[in-house]
């Protein structure tokens, strides 16, 4: 059985970037090199393996902003062309795009494959560029809508609260991006987070780690139906490696550690909640944060 997943090793991610020349390259006497890019350590990767631990299809998708995304270097086996794996490989990047709170999606299509991206939803806007001098490639995008699991209403409450009650917020465009009760994804603008080196604050990632555990908190009471004011006892954040392109921030139930009903007996609730800051596919931050729940 296929499996679509991310890369989990270098040896992976040289038969991931093999595969990707020996499709898209080597058949226009390319180098081995050319295909790749700038973007590939901002990027999310996606591979298709089969049963035989042989990777035969690969894909990429990276922010190009907050809310929009391209999708480049969509390459499948040629002997398993005929398995929709190119479908299994969109799927999935789309998948992880909503979660990132992407609006819209681009790309750019050989003449060729119009037909099979429009199939699954992508409309055809302008010529692009034509690559050595005679494959013809136009560029063609796909609106998103928000997970079907995301819960909009109650996240969209959360952000009035947080613009009404913490500024920052705001300027900042922290935007939770993905909830769906066992998750919980924010992102927040890089344009006005990023410093004089063109990476992202480190205050403006510790600020987003945080309101992100905050949030995780709030939603879950939310859903126990219980009340009580949420308080940031103790913290502390560990950057792994500069924040270079559009950042999103994750919590889930694996990583939240405590118990709130002791709120139902008039006592605080302690809840300790690791926060993963990533850039693409890759943890550039990890935040801890001890919150306290005081009915």
């Amino acid at each position: 059985m296929n499996v679509c997943r991310a890369p989990n090793n270098e040896q992976e991610f040289q038969e991931y970037f093999q595969l990707r020349w020996q499709i898209l390259y080597q058949p226009w006497h390319q180098l081995k090199g050319s295909e790749q890019d700038g973007h590939e350590q901002q990027a999310v990767h996606r591979i298709i393996v089969n049963k035989n631990d042989q990777i035969v299809g690969a894909g990429r998708l990276h922010k190009t902003d907050q809310y929009h995304a391209q999708i480049r270097y969509i390459a499948v086996s040629l002997d398993e062309q005929r398995e929709a794996l190119g479908e299994q490989l969109l799927f999935s990047l789309e998948q992880e795009a909503k979660k990132q709170g992407v609006r819209k999606i681009t790309l750019n299509a050989q003449e060729a494959a119009i037909e099979f991206y429009r199939h699954l939803g992508y409309q055809q806007d302008e010529f692009s560029h034509l690559l050595y001098n005679d494959v013809k490639h136009f560029s063609m995008s796909k609106c998103l809508a928000p997970s079907d699991k995301h819960n909009v209403d109650a996240v969209q409450k959360l952000q009035e609260t947080w613009h009404k009650t913490i500024p920052a917020s705001k300027a900042m465009g922290i935007d939770i991006t993905h909830y769906d009760g066992t998750t919980l994804v924010a992102t927040c603008d890089l344009m006005f987070n990023k410093n004089l080196h063109n990476t992202m604050f480190a205050g403006s990632i510790y600020t987003l780690a945080t309101l992100t555990g905050w949030g995780w908190v709030h939603m879950q009471l939310v859903e126990k139906q219980l009340k009580g004011s949420i308080v940031l006892a103790d913290a502390n954040i560990r950057y792994h490696s500069p924040l270079k392109a559009a950042a999103h921030a994750t919590t889930n139930q694996a990583l939240c550690h405590g118990e709130i009903s002791t709120l139902l007996t008039g006592k605080k609730a302690k809840l300790k909640i690791t926060v993963n800051i990533y850039c693409g596919d890759v943890i550039t931050a990890t935040f801890s944060g001890l919150y306290f729940i005081i009915p």
